[in-house]
C-alpha cells in the first residue's frame, strides 16, 4: 500500500514539473519574441550637404562631420553614430570625429522597407561582416548575434524584424537576436495585413520551399507557428477580412482553389477561381466556366450555374441565358429590378440608389426604400451627416443634402473632406473654398495648399496664409505657434513683416514674403525673388541671398536650408557658395 502511494506521489511529481517546465519554456519563449521600437523625440544631428557632398551637423549648426563625402547617413539621430561613404567604402565616426567599429571588417545601417519616414533604418541595430557572413551589433558595437548569417536584410513592413538566410534557407530574427520564424524556408514575405489600430503587428508570412515542379508555399502566423506546410501552388491571406487571430488563405493545389480558415478547409480545392468581396463577405466561385457565391463559413448560398456573377453593392446579380437574377447577400432571391443597385452608406439611415435603365443615375433612399433624392445625377458619395457629394452631367461637383437642396453649387472642380475632419475642401477655377461642418464659408484662397496638422489646418498661397482649427474657426498665428516671441505680418500695402504677440512691430514690413519662426527657431524673409533667415528674436542671420523659386515655405535651421526628398528623408543644405 505504502509503495502504492509513493508511486502515486511521485507521478503526481513528475506531472508537476513537467507542467511547470513547460509553462516556463512559453514563457520564455513569448518573452523572447518581444522586442521594442525605438522612439526619437529630439533631434541631436542632421545630415548636411554642401556642393554635392555630404557631412553631419548637430542641433546648435556645429560642423560634426565635414562634408566630404559622397553620402552620409545617421540612422537614429539621438545616437552620435554617423555612416559616411565615400563611394564604396564605409567609415562610421561618432560625434568625437573617431572611428568607430574598427574591430569588425565593415558594418552597415539596414534600411527599412516599405516604410514612408524620415527614419528609414533600424534604429536600435546594426549589421556587421566577418568573414563574408553577417551578425547584428548594437550602437555601441555590442554584439547581439554572431555572423552566421549569409544574408540580413529588414523584413517589408515589420520593422523591429529582420529577415536572415542560414545554409541557403531564410527565417527572421527580431532585433533582439531572438527568432521567429524557423531558418528552413526557400522564400519568406509578409502577408500585407494592417489594421489602424495595429498596423503590422499580426500580420504572418507567406513562406516557400522548392521543388522539381517549382515553388510550394505555406503560411506561419505572427506568432511564428507553421499552420500550413509549403504544399499550395499559390497562397494569398484576405487581408480584408479584419480578424487578428484568425488568417483566411486562397489556396491553390494543383490548379484548384480553395479557402482555408487557420488550418481548416472551409472551400474545398475544386475551384478554377476565387475572388473576395469584403462589402458582402462573400466568395465569388467558379467551377467549369460557371460561377456561384459562398458565404464566409464556406456555405454556398448561390448555387455554381451561372455564366457571370456582378456584385454591385448590397446586391450579386447571377446571369445564365435565361436572364438576370438578383440575390440578397444572405443567397435570398432579391426583390429588385435587375437594373438598379443599392449602394450602403457609412450612415445606416441612408443607402445610394443606381439606375442603369436610365444611363447610371445617382439618387438617395432611406433605409426603408422610401426615395428622398431622384436618380437624377451621374454619380453620389455619402459626405456626413445629411450631406452628399453629387456630380451633374457636365462632370461638375457639389454638395446636396437628404432632401435635395443644394449646399455647395454643382460647378467645382473637386469637393473633398479635409483629412479626418468635418471641414469639406471645393476647388473651382483654382480658388479653393473651405467649407465648415454646417456649409457656411469658412475661407477662401487662390491657388492654395491645404494640409493638416496636429492642431488645425494650414490654408496658403504665394501671398497669404490662413490657420483653421479642426472646425473651421480662423486662428490668429499666436494660437498656431504659441510659444513664438515673433509673429509673420502683412500689412495693406502687401508687405511683411514680424510683430510681438500684442502687434507691436519687430521687424519692419519690408519683405515680399516671410514664414513663421519653425520647430528649429528661424523664420525665413523673402526680397527681390531670394530667401534669407532671421532668429526667433528678430536677428538677420542670412540676408535674402538664397534662390529657391519654388517653395513656399521654406525651412531652416540657421543657414542652412531643409530639403525633404525620397519617402520622407531630408537633409539641410549649406546654400552658401
Amino acid at each position: 500500500m505504502k509503495r502504492t502511494f509513493r508511486i502515486w506521489v511521485s507521478l503526481i511529481v513528475i506531472i508537476v514539473v513537467a507542467a511547470i517546465i513547460a509553462i516556463s519554456y512559453y514563457f520564455i519563449k513569448q518573452n523572447s519574441r518581444k522586442y521594442e521600437i525605438a522612439k526619437i523625440e529630439n533631434y541631436q544631428y542632421f545630415t548636411l550637404k554642401k556642393n554635392d557632398t555630404f557631412g553631419v551637423i548637430d542641433k546648435n549648426q556645429n560642423i560634426i562631420i565635414e562634408p566630404n563625402y559622397t553620402d552620409v547617413k545617421i540612422p537614429n539621430p539621438e545616437k552620435s553614430v554617423f555612416v559616411c561613404y565615400q563611394d564604396d567604402d564605409i567609415t562610421i565616426f561618432n560625434e568625437q570625429k573617431q572611428e568607430i567599429f574598427t574591430e569588425y571588417e565593415k558594418v552597415e545601417p539596414i534600411r527599412l522597407k516599405n516604410i514612408a519616414s524620415d527614419l528609414m533604418y533600424e534604429k536600435t541595430v546594426l549589421k556587421y561582416t566577418e568573414n563574408g557572413k553577417y551578425g547584428l551589433i548594437d550602437y555601441t558595437g555590442r554584439k547581439i548575434t554572431k555572423a552566421v548569417y549569409e544574408e540580413l536584410d529588414s523584413l517589408p513592413y515589420k520593422e523591429g524584424e529582420l529577415l536572415v538566410k542560414q545554409d541557403g534557407k531564410y527565417g527572421v530574427i527580431n532585433i533582439r537576436g531572438n527568432k521567429l520564424v524557423d531558418i528552413a524556408y526557400d522564400q519568406i514575405s509578409v502577408d500585407g495585413y494592417y489594421t489602424d489600430e495595429n498596423e503590422y503587428k499580426y500580420s504572418g508570412y507567406i513562406v516557400s520551399d522548392t521543388t522539381e515542379e517549382g515553388y510550394r508555399y505555406g503560411y506561419v502566423d505572427y506568432q511564428g507557428k507553421e499552420i500550413l506546410k509549403p504544399e499550395f501552388n499559390e497562397l494569398e491571406r484576405i487581408v480584408e477580412i479584419e480578424d487578428n487571430e484568425n488568417v483566411y488563405l486562397i489556396a491553390a493545389k494543383n490548379g484548384q482553389y480553395g479557402v482555408i480558415k487557420n488550418t481548416e478547409n472551409i472551400i474545398n480545392n475544386e475551384y478554377q477561381s476565387i475572388t473576395y468581396d469584403s462589402k458582402n463577405q462573400v466568395f465569388i466561385i467558379e467551377k467549369s466556366k460557371k460561377y456561384g457565391i459562398a458565404k464566409l463559413d464556406g456555405q454556398i448560398i448561390v448555387p455554381v450555374e451561372y455564366n457571370q456573377i456582378d456584385i454591385s453593392g448590397i446586391y450579386l446579380y447571377a446571369q445564365n441565358d435565361q436572364g438576370t437574377t438578383v440575390y440578397n447577400g444572405n443567397g435570398t432571391e432579391a426583390n429588385i429590378d435587375a437594373d438598379i443597385a443599392i449602394l450602403d452608406t457609412a450612415n445606416e439611415r441612408y443607402r445610394i440608389r443606381i439606375n442603369n435603365e436610365i444611363g447610371t443615375k445617382y439618387g438617395i433612399i432611406d433605409n426603408e426604400g422610401k426615395q428622398l433624392v431622384e436618380e437624377k445625377y451621374n454619380y453620389i458619395e455619402y459626405l456626413y451627416d445629411d450631406l452628399f457629394i453629387a456630380s451633374n452631367e457636365n462632370g461638375k461637383l457639389g454638395v446636396i443634402n437628404d432632401k435635395d437642396e443644394v449646399k455647395i453649387n454643382l460647378e467645382c472642380d473637386s469637393v473633398q473632406k479635409v483629412g479626418n475632419t468635418n471641414l469639406v475642401r471645393a476647388v473651382t477655377n483654382q480658388i479653393t473654398r473651405i467649407y465648415k461642418k454646417d456649409m457656411t464659408l469658412a475661407c477662401e484662397l487662390t491657388g492654395a495648399t491645404v494640409t493638416e496638422e496636429d492642431n488645425y489646418i494650414k490654408v496658403y498661397n504665394n501671398d497669404e496664409t490662413k490657420y483653421l482649427d479642426k472646425e473651421g474657426k480662423e486662428l490668429k498665428n499666436t494660437d498656431v505657434y504659441p510659444n513664438n516671441s515673433i509673429f509673420a505680418s502683412k500689412n495693406e500695402q502687401g508687405k511683411w513683416g514680424f510683430v510681438d504677440k500684442s502687434g507691436n512691430i519687430v521687424i519692419d514690413y519690408q519683405y515680399d514674403r516671410v514664414t513663421e519662426v519653425d520647430e528649429y527657431g528661424y523664420a525665413g524673409i523673402k526680397q527681390d525673388g531670394k530667401w534669407g533667415v532671421i532668429d526667433s528674436q528678430g536677428k538677420v542671420v542670412v540676408e535674402p541671398t538664397f534662390d529657391l523659386q519654388e517653395e513656399i515655405d521654406p525651412i531652416f535651421m540657421g543657414e542652412y536650408h531643409k530639403v525633404t526628398y525620397g519617402f520622407g528623408e531630408f537633409y539641410f543644405e549649406d546654400l552658401r557658395v
